[in-house]
Formats: structure tokens, C-alpha cells, sequence
């Protein structure tokens, strides 16, 4: 569920080792298109750009330029975005998350990765090629061959990262193509007034009783940062949506499921400027940050169009500005006179907003008990309804979501839900419309991933059942992707690991037997903020694991036109309790916050070890100590029955899963001494 920087380049070559079958004809699929036919077979899914296509190559001859590259992202580099900066959605009919298209004179394609082939191929129509890669190098080859010598290349430098617009000129340097800025946006044009309108609700300040530290002290903080760093920055520049969010302890609606709104930032030592559509703050926010003024802890507040030419302005004087080029846009950084600029990946707000503080931590721990009622009460719903034919993918959906949103301090999904039924779960983040959902049926596996955004915290949780009689096949992958959740949750690792020198451990148990999957291992988590929260997670651009860290751990396998398993935790980095003292910096281990017990039908025993058995009985107590009063306390005895059926414990001791701990034991130390080797030095 990431853009294209959250699926490690190693993991999409790694990908192929799941096929290990043909695919399935053509022919024999109708819910994806052809376009070998004449005419082309387009599933009702797919969308007719034709005229689109048109409109937009005539604004393209109308600047000169001969091929138009279109992002998934807006101005703040998001991940989720607002339907008014979903320019590639509205251009190509895929609502992936994660997509690049590129529009010539005569030529159209999209570039993403292994999660959304599938659903590619089922929403666009076929004046798109798919290409099956997220890399930059890919789509400069593309334009090559594509442009003529001497043409010209337009993006919108606004909703391009520094790092983004570096590799785009790096592919085409000494081509003869010169790659041009065009600051108005030539789909914008081409959308007109169609285009939804900017955002008009409240932005509103968190109470006390849901923030870690008041933003005084977090301006203090980052502050002390800047007067503690070699260069001595005097300013630091904030452009994506959750930075000023958390800082300021301010939320609001602007993107779906995501708490943020439009806005930048320019903290100085002596200066704080906000660039937001400030009649939008709620009398109690505009009270809050003008609490203090005039004075060093005075918010300024400025329109959110003024952010480049405050900058601009500012960057004239004596200063450096420190900044995350990650989240800083192309338009942005190229204001800044290069001998000014302190760049890191994040931003200092970035980095301190990963480490939750104990409360902080209190606080998600919290908000995942009441979730944990919400999911377990649709589980006990899914096993009386789906026998009875009544329920469907989207009415699934639908359902999970109100029952969040019964629960305290609920604010809604935290993100589409994920409702996917035998062959719709092997897309991996496939979600259900009401005018395309399969009924659910004993005889397949569903997959659910959902979240919830709570005033106390964010969550994240997916669940694989089966109502049925699984396949050996099901039920063996099934199992080995529990194997690489539990195998994950347990590890103890050195301080300072990267996440992805450990990633592999969630991975172990497909490899075995030639299975894997084609997305990240696990993603960062906010307070009542962003559902994948950066920097934290398992792939190569993560920064290393710290205690008070929240991530996911969610292994998965996936056959393509025939089912989908993943199942997905949300743990907190905490220090390990090891046999012997490891010096100043203890070790680490993962402390499991997401509480809803697995599928019992889906579980082979005879594959786990007795430390695998014994690791999900202690979690399984842990689910019921933590859980089960509060499913009493909302009155919820039935569910309670359910939950204390199905988190009996696990018998131990048979022969298969003796053998089986020996093996996995030599295994799990011979991975673990490859993996870790060189991370001392």
C-alpha cells in the first residue's frame, strides 16, 4: 500500500519465484482486458480515455512538449491524496496508489509495481501499455525510444521529490531530450472546471489528553536539534501534511482517511511561519498558536499559496535551510541557492515524530484494544452471515466500518478496506465497489485488511479465514505465512539494525518451498495520523529500528486468480530481555499491539516448531487479558465466548513439530548470521 519507494527493488525480482505455474490464458479471464481481440475485450471496469488523451496532447503541442510524465502524488509528496490531486486517476482510470504514466504524441503508459498489475489490466483501456516496473531508469528508456532527439520532456516540478527529479534528468542526461519544468499543471488544464474544489472543513486542535507533548515543547525540541547540528541550521522547511500536523498537534480533513490538511511550515530559531488557509482554523487552533505571541513561540500564519515566495524571500539573507528531500518538492528546493541547503532523506520532525514517547505508546496500546472488539465482532458476524449467502465484499466493507466507528474515539476507516474474497484477495490491495463484489462463500478464502483512525491512535490489521475446507495448498501457505509473522515478532536483534537487514525472517518459511511475495514486509504507523507512516519499516530507505518505533509486520502469499492470504500485526520496537547484558545499548525485539486471534481452520500445526506454538499461546493470553475485559465491559458476551474459543491454546510436543524446531532453529541461525554479517562495523 505504499508508492513505488516502499517495494524494495530486490523484492520485485524476487517476485517471479511465486509463479511457479503458467498463468492463465487470456482468454479465459473476463475481468481483465485484451487487447490482442479485434475489437479489444475491456471489462466494465475499465475506463474510456480516448477523449481525455486527446485533450491533454493538444495542451501538450500548445507548450511544445512532446511527452508529459503524470505522478500518483500531489505538492506534499502523500501517499493517499485528495480527489482533486488524483491527476493519474482521472488521466488513466487506475486508482492504484502507486503508478507513473507518461503521455506523447502518439503513446500512453503507466509504470507500478507487482501489487496492481491485475488491477491495472482491469481498469485501464487500451490505449495504455502496463509496464510491470516501478524504476525510473525503465520509463527514461521509454522515452527515448518514444521522443524524437531535440523533444521535449514537461512535468510539474511541484509534485516531483528532489530525489525524483534528479533520477528524471540523470535518464535522459546527453540524450538530446531536455526535461522541462511547467508549473502550470497541463492535466488541471485539461480537467477544468470538473476538477474538484480545495477542501473548506475546520482544522482542529488535538486536547491534551491525546498528544504526547504540547507543541511548545516539540518546537523546543527540533529547535535543539538545529543549535546541536554541525552546520547550525537556521531554519527548517516542513512540506509534508503529517510534519505540521504532528508539530502543531492540529488535524483535519483534507485527504481521506489521513487527519492532515494543506499547509507548509518554516521554523526558524526565533520564527514560526504557517502557510495554511488560516479562516479554516478552528477558533480554539487560531487560540492555540497565537497563544504566546509576539514572541519566539508566536505562529505567524500566511495563505497557504505564499510558501515559495516566503521561501524565496527568506533564502536572499545569511541562513541554511534544513529539509527532507524525500518530502520536499523539485519547486520548492530549486528556490533555495544550493550553498544554503542542509539536506537529509527526512526532516528532524520526521525522524522524532517515528519515536513514540511513553505516553504516545500508552495511547496506541489503547486504541488497539477497542479495535481489536470492532474486528473480532465483524469475525463472529462473517461466521454466522456468509453460511447464510448474505453477505458480499462491499457489505463486508461496509460493515467493519461501522463497527469502528461504534467504538470510542473513532474517526473512521483509516484507510479503504481491503474486502477480498478467492480471487479478488489475490490482489493485494484490491477494494470492493458496489457495483463489482463477489458474494462470500464458505467454499473460499477472504481476506480482510482494515483500519481504524481513533483521537488515540492509528491501526492497521489483516486477517485471512476460511469458513470451509481449505486446500492442502491454502492451508500449507497459510501457515507459512503465520510462520513469517511469528518468526518476525520474536526476532531479538542488535541496536541500530535496518529494517531490512532483518526483513528476510518474515520471508523464511515461503522461501522454503519456493512461495514469496511481491510487496514490502511492513510500514510505519502514526498517532491519529498517517496509516503508513515513513521512516519506519523494512525496506532499503528506512532508517533503523529504535525503541518506542510502531510498525507492521505482514508476510503474504498470493496466486493469481485464485486466492490471497496476508496477515498483518502492528508491533512496538521495545528492548529485549537477553540472557546476558549487552552493553550500554540493549537489545531489541517487537512487542505485538494488534490483538485478534488467527484461523484455526487455516493453521497446520504439524509445520510449526514448539517456539512457534509456544510464541502464539503466550499471545493468545496476552489477547485474552488485554481484550476480553473490554469486550465484557461493551456487554459483548457473545463475542467474548468467541474470542475464548478461539484463542484456546495450541498442543505441543508432536514428533513433526520436534523436527521441525531443529531445522527451523539451525535455519533461523544461519540466516541470522548471513543477514547480520558486517552490521558491527
Amino acid at each position: 500500500m505504499r508508492p513505488p519507494h516502499w517495494i524494495a527493488a530486490w523484492v520485485l525480482l524476487l517476485h517471479g519465484c511465486a509463479a511457479d505455474r503458467p498463468p492463465q490464458a487470456a482468454s479465459a479471464r473476463t475481468d481483465i482486458r485484451d487487447c490482442s481481440t479485434d475489437p479489444p475485450y475491456l471489462p466494465p471496469t475499465a475506463t474510456n480515455t480516448t477523449a481525455r488523451l486527446a485533450a491533454l496532447r493538444d495542451t501538450m503541442r500548445a507548450h511544445s512538449i512532446h511527452a508529459y510524465i503524470v505522478p500518483s502524488t500531489d505538492a506534499h509528496m502523500s501517499e493517499y491524496i485528495a480527489e482533486r490531486d488524483s491527476r493519474l486517476a482521472w488521466m488513466t482510470g487506475f486508482t492504484g496508489s502507486a503508478g507513473t504514466g507518461v503521455v506523447t504524441r502518439d503513446k500512453a503508459a503507466l509504470w507500478t509495481d507487482s501489487r496492481y498489475w491485475t488491477q491495472a489490466e482491469r481498469q485501464l483501456d487500451c490505449n495504455w501499455e502496463l509496464q510491470r516496473t516501478t524504476w525510473i531508469e525503465s520509463i527514461g528508456l521509454w522515452i527515448l525510444e518514444a521522443v524524437p532527439v531535440g523533444g521535449n520532456i514537461g512535468l510539474d516540478p511541484f509534485l516531483f521529490s528532489i530525489d525524483t527529479w534528479n533520477s528524471y534528468s540523470q535518464a535522459l542526461h546527453g540524450s538530446g531530450r531536455t526535461l522541462v519544468p511547467i508549473e502550470t499543471n497541463l492535466v488541471d488544464e485539461v480537467w477544468g472546471d470538473q476538477r474538484p474544489p480545495l477542501p473548506s472543513s475546520k482544522i482542529y486542535s488535538l486536547s491534551e489528553e491525546f498528544t504526547g507533548s504540547s507543541w511548545q515543547e516539540k518546537v523546543a525540541g527540533i529547535r535543539q536539534q538545529m543549535e546541536q547540528h554541525v552546520r547550525r541550521p537556521t531554519a527548517v522547511l516542513l512540506s509534508g501534511l503529517e510534519e505540521t500536523a504532528w508539530l502543531f498537534n492540529l488535524r483535519g480533513d483534507d485527504i481521506p482517511y489521513n487527519p492532515v490538511f494543506y499547509s507548509y511550515t518554516l521554523l526558524t530559531n526565533t520564527n514560526i511561519s504557517l502557510f495554511v488557509d488560516k479562516g479554516r482554523l478552528s477558533a480554539e487552533a487560531l487560540g492555540s498558536l497565537q497563544a504566546s505571541c509576539p514572541g519566539p513561540l508566536c505562529v505567524e500564519l500566511q495563505e497557504y499559496g505564499q510558501a515559495r515566495t516566503h521561501l524565496h524571500h527568506y533564502a536572499q539573507g545569511n541562513v541554511t535551510v534544513w529539509l527532507g528531500t524525500e518530502y520536499t518538492t523539485y519547486g520548492l528546493y530549486g528556490v533555495i541557492p544550493q550553498e544554503k541547503l542542509l539536506e537529509d532523506s527526512y526532516s528532524p520532525v520526521m525522524t522524532a515524530k517515528a519515536v513514540k514517547n511513553a505516553k504516545e505508546q500508552e495511547l496506541l496500546r489503547a486504541a488497539h484494544v477497542r479495535d481489536a472488539v470492532a474486528v473480532i465482532q465483524y469475525l463472529l458476524w462473517l461466521e454466522k452471515m456468509v453460511p447464510q449467502g448474505q453477505v458480499d465484499e462491499f457489505s463486508g466493507a461496509q460493515h467493519i466500518d461501522a463497527l469502528r466507528r461504534a467504538q470510542k474515539h473513532s474517526h473512521g476507516p483509516s484507510f479503504q478496506s481491503i474486502s477480498a474474497s478467492g480471487l479478488n484477495a489475490a490482489l493485494a490491495h484490491y477494494s470492493p465497489s458496489n457495483g463489482s463484489s463477489r458474494k462470500l462463500s464458505v467454499d473460499e478464502m477472504y481476506l480482510s485488511d482494515t483500519g481504524g483512525q481513533y483521537l488515540d491512535g492509528t491501526t492497521d490489521i489483516t486477517r485471512t479465514v476460511h469458513w470451509g475446507v481449505p486446500t492442502p495448498l491454502q492451508k500449507e501457505a497459510y501457515t507459512r505465512v503465520l510462520m513469517g509473522n511469528i518468526d518476525l515478532s520474536r526476532l531479538v536483534f542488535p541496536p541500530n539494525t535496518a529494517g531490512r537487514t532483518v526483513e528476510a525472517f518474515a520471508r523464511r518459511a515461503l522461501w522454503d518451498v519456493g512461495l514469496n511475495y511481491g510487496h514490502g514486509t511492513g510500514h510505519g504507523i502514526g498517532n491519529f495520523l498517517s496509516v503508513h507512516e515513513w521512516p519506519v519499516g523494512f525496506q532499503s530507505n528506512n532508517v533503523p529500528l529504535t525503541a518506542g518505533m510502531f510498525t507492521s509486520i505482514e508476510p503474504g502469499y498470493y496466486r493469481d486468480g485464485e486466492f490471497g492470504i496476508r496477515i498483518e500485526d502492528v508491533a512496538l520496537v521495545v528492548e529485549a530481555q537477553t540472557k546476558h547484558p549487552s552493553g550500554e545499548k540493549p537489545f531489541l525485539t517487537f512487542e505485538v499491539v494488534s490483538l485478534v486471534p488467527y484461523d484455526r481452520n487455516l493453521i497446520d500445526l504439524s509445520l510449526l516448531s514448539p517456539e512457534q506454538i509456544r510464541y502464539l499461546n503466550t499471545y493468545y493470553e496476552t489477547i485474552r487479558a488485554c481484550v476480553g475485559p473490554e469486550l465484557r465491559q461493551q456487554g459483548l458476551e457473545e463475542e467474548y465466548g468467541w474470542l475464548q474459543r478461539s484463542t484456546e491454546p495450541f498442543p505441543l510436543g508432536s514428533a513433526a513439530a520436534t523436527a521441525a524446531a531443529t531445522a527451523g532453529t539451525l535455519a533461523i541461525a544461519s540466516l541470522l548470521s548471513a543477514l547480520l554479517t558486517g552490521l558491527q562495523a
